[in-house]
């Protein structure tokens, strides 16, 4: 099949790509910068078509159909941490999705729309609001479509994930402390294995609302100990609600480091699959993630104590 990869230069679209190349689909990349996509891609993806789209300009399903026209399958693996000029949440990660459910609509084209979990109508985040926003529109639209809600990702060329490591060894961990929710973390090329299933199973209403994660559930504090290959273990430092909104609040202005003020939100909440189907789709156990952590013990232990009413046991007839 012809696949358009949309974002496909980006950590998940890139990793996506490598996979339906390898799986024998001929490739379609889109991307901002096709130029500097030739220089940045992976030898194998260097011959693949490039197709310039700005996804903030593409907010109707007429100026997306001349970008379809010859595919089978598009794959939209688009988000922004933060917006740019005329890159915002409502039309980048709200419209264009919206827009482009709609053509594939009309051209009979399967969509497969990565999302993430965690969103919800009523979250204060404006970058979660979009996202569920999209969702809900893809699934009125009549397209052939599946939903992907990943958990938190972990793999080669991630920002994020370069980020975590990178703080993971630090001598002190500063964890908000509203951070208690759980992640399923994956890796990236997991869910690229898992992408390539999906591109591939046409009119699977099974398939609409796909949710993915690894195999161990931890808290942000948890997985930073997992990452950790310095020796020893580090301060941890629990910032207090206020001050952990502030930071992520001047990240945001910055543009400084993955941190923000949706990553906050989602940290305050279990951010778990409710029915993980990452193993039916690739067909084997999840990558680990960082290294194992010992379970943890209950504080006290309590040995039980006989009352002098307990059931006796008939002895054993062998």
């Amino acid at each position: 099949m012809r696949i358009l990869v949309l974002g496909g230069t980006g950590f998940i679209g890139r990793h996506a790509a490598a996979a339906l190349l390898a799986r024998g689909h001929d490739v379609v990349i889109g991307t901002r910068r096709p130029k500097r996509a030739r220089q940045t891609l992976p030898e194998p993806l260097r011959s693949s078509a490039l197709r310039e789209t700005h996804l903030e300009s593409l907010t109707t399903r007429y100026v997306w159909q001349p970008l379809l026209a010859d595919v089978d399958v598009v794959l939209n693996c688009v988000g922004i941490l933060r917006e740019r000029g005329s890159e915002t949440y409502d039309r980048v990660q709200h419209m264009a999705p919206a827009a482009l459910a709609h053509a594939c609509e009309r051209l009979g084209l399967r969509l497969v729309h990565v999302s993430a979990l965690g969103l919800r109508e009523e979250a204060p985040s404006r970058f979660l609001r979009s996202k569920w926003l999209a969702e809900r529109a893809i699934a009125r639209s009549g397209a052939d479509y599946s939903l992907v809600r990943p958990s938190l990702l972990d793999g080669e060329g991630g920002f994020g994930a370069r980020w975590l490591r990178r703080v993971a060894n630090w001598p002190v961990h500063f964890i908000p402390a509203q951070a208690r929710g759980r992640m399923a973390v994956l890796q990236v090329t997991d869910l690229a294995d898992a992408l390539v299933t999906l591109c591939e199973g046409r009119n699977r209403p099974d398939l609409r609302e796909v949710e993915l994660g690894g195999s161990m559930r931890r808290t942000m504090a948890e997985h930073l100990v997992a990452l950790r290959t310095r020796p020893g273990p580090a301060l941890r430092v629990s910032l207090p609600g206020p001050l952990a909104l502030l930071a992520s609040a001047v990240c945001d202005v910055l543009h400084f480091s993955p941190y923000s003020f949706a990553n906050l939100e989602l940290m305050r909440r279990d951010n778990l699959p409710l029915m993980n189907v990452l193993q039916a789709l690739i067909g084997r156990a999840p990558a680990a993630v960082g290294r194992e952590l010992p379970k943890q013990r209950p504080a006290y232990a309590f040995a039980a104590m006989p009352t002098g009413h307990e059931t006796p046991v008939p002895p054993n007839p062998q």
